[in-house]
């Protein structure tokens, strides 16, 4: 039985930049599906869950941001998981967190290499099945519990939808209670070390997961001057 080509949704209102893309992915065995504004975008979603997305921010209509904010928030967790890889012509630093707080794994600015994009999609597509800290045993702190295998995060026995980047800043930091991460640490754990992202942003990640764990995310301790480090107790 042949091997089922993973699904990729491009959505790029540049039409050349976008048949560029869908080019070269088709080249390299992927299934890709095209869009050219947000609403086209989430209503293909709506008929097929990709494995990844790659998005530009800039889109008429619901601009990319906004499909990352309704993706994360989705209640079908299949939606809310979708890897998100951004494209952005502005390269501002607070465009690209604004992306990531919005729930975004990846970004590349325009103009970008064809190669680096393609790297950076396998990348992102080995994470959900590749990682170095992955493990079948429940880690549990307390009222918190995660289940590296199945991606899963639960508070109370309440399940809490985190984006990929989200859960695996935690399982990373879980994994090693009492140890000291410095944010590039984290990032080469997470994404590896070819992944240049600012400190502002890997911030970024821990106040959101902070957020999203309510009581729970007194576990992430700020050791200042140096990262994070995850407590034993709290």
């Amino acid at each position: 039985m042949a091997e089922k080509k993973q699904r990729i949704l491009v959505v790029e209102d540049e039409e050349d930049i976008l048949a560029l893309i869908q080019f070269n992915l088709t080249r390299q065995g992927y299934e890709v599906e095209t869009a050219v504004c947000g609403e086209e975008a989430l209503a293909k979603i709506r008929g097929q869950v990709p494995d990844l997305m790659v998005l530009d921010l800039m889109l008429p209509g619901i601009d990319g941001l906004e499909i990352c904010r309704q993706l994360r928030s989705h209640t079908t967790p299949e939606t809310a998981a979708i890897p998100i890889i951004m494209l952005t012509a502005r390269g501002e630093e607070e465009d690209v967190v604004r992306g990531l707080e919005m729930g975004a794994d990846d970004y590349l600015t325009k103009p970008f290499s064809m190669k680096i994009l393609i790297a950076r999609i396998q990348t992102v597509l080995r994470r959900q099945t590749d990682n170095p800290f992955l493990c079948n045993e429940e880690i549990t702190h307390g009222l918190l519990s995660i289940s590296p295998g199945r991606s899963l995060v639960r508070v109370e026995g309440e399940r809490i939808e985190l984006t990929f980047t989200e859960f695996k800043v935690l399982e990373a930091l879980a994994m090693r209670p009492g140890w000291v991460f410095t944010r590039y640490q984290i990032v080469n754990m997470v994404r590896g070390e070819d992944y240049a992202v600012t400190d502002r942003a890997v911030d970024v990640q821990i106040a959101g997961l902070r957020k999203k764990l309510g009581p729970c995310g007194l576990y992430i301790e700020t050791v200042r001057g140096v990262g994070y480090r995850f407590q034993e107790k709290i």
